[in-house]
């Protein structure tokens, strides 16, 4: 494992987990007319603190970017599921909860989840699927999935909504990694002009919009610890499943591998719930508000 692709994946998730945490801040305050519309953003974009979180955001998936272009999804993925390290860090200064057992729990479920997974899955890089058939197939179904759940976070507003709009985040942030890949990958073989000529800049791009919609839905109708544990989630599994299906990504896949590889993901999936439940998140959800504009 490339030491610069570790340290840019942290570096990542450091920014990402700050920037979800301010982002939450400022979506938690704004009107709830604004709901799974584009309206939204336009609203938070006054907010200096949203801004804040979204410039975060952005260098974080910049430094992802580049470190998907070094290292396999299969591997970058499960780093950048530590953002939630990162984001009980921040919320743990602003509120003074200590840890405890459950943030200790939760810590090392996440951390041994990740290291289990890239040591038994010994993850490295192979020749991209040439079926486009698997490709679409893939893809539509992350992408089918995530507008179906946000159909029904819809109908469930302020009760499962804020999860399901979440997952489904996750799995457009899982493919927009995948295609993030492709598009250095393009750019890289044959200079901007074959990367522009393609369909997955572009497809990178909606995918990120669509994403950021339904996360600050999210933020804006429940507290930090019903959304940001089943975004962080979702993603690395979609990715994964990008990696592996079409990428080219490969793992070891004998018996015992395939079992820690197993135990790995179940640790990071156990390590993010708990954490993200831990009573340091935020809490403090908008609910019952109707105003024109959000503030800070």
């Amino acid at each position: 494992m490339s030491v610069l692709v570790l340290v840019l994946a942290v570096s990542a998730a450091f920014c990402l987990g700050v920037g979800f945490v301010l982002q939450q801040n400022a979506a938690a305050r704004a009107p709830l007319g604004d709901f799974l519309s584009p309206r939204l953003l336009l609203d938070l974009v006054r907010v200096p603190r949203w801004l804040a979180g979204i410039g975060l955001m952005v260098c974080g998936m910049v430094l992802g970017a580049i470190a998907l272009g070094g290292g396999e999804v299969t591997l970058v993925e499960p780093l950048l599921a530590t953002n939630l390290l990162f984001a009980l860090a921040l919320s743990r200064h602003q509120t003074r909860q200590p840890l405890g057992r459950q943030g200790w729990g939760g810590l090392l479920l996440l951390a041994g989840g990740v290291t289990a997974f890239i040591v038994a899955g010994q993850p490295r890089g192979g020749s991209a699927v040439a079926d486009p058939l698997r490709h679409w197939l893939i893809i539509g179904v992350m992408v089918g999935t995530a507008l179906l759940l946000a159909g029904f976070a819809k109908r469930s507003r302020l009760i499962a909504g804020p999860v399901l709009l979440a997952v489904a985040a996750g799995l457009l942030y899982g493919v927009q990694d995948a295609l993030t890949r492709v598009s250095g990958q393009r750019l890289s073989a044959g200079g901007w002009t074959t990367l522009v000529t393609g369909w997955q800049p572009y497809a990178v791009v909606v995918l990120g919009v669509t994403g950021l919609v339904l996360v600050q839905s999210a933020f804006e109708t429940a507290p930090l610890r019903m959304s940001l544990p089943a975004l962080t989630a979702a993603q690395p599994l979609a990715g994964i499943a990008c990696g592996v299906g079409f990428l080219g990504d490969r793992l070891r896949t004998d018996v015992g591998a395939l079992a820690w590889e197993a135990a790995g993901l179940a640790g990071i999936v156990a390590g993010v719930i708990l954490l993200g439940l831990h009573p340091a998140m935020p809490g403090a959800a908008a609910r019952g508000r109707d105003r024109a504009g959000a503030t800070v």
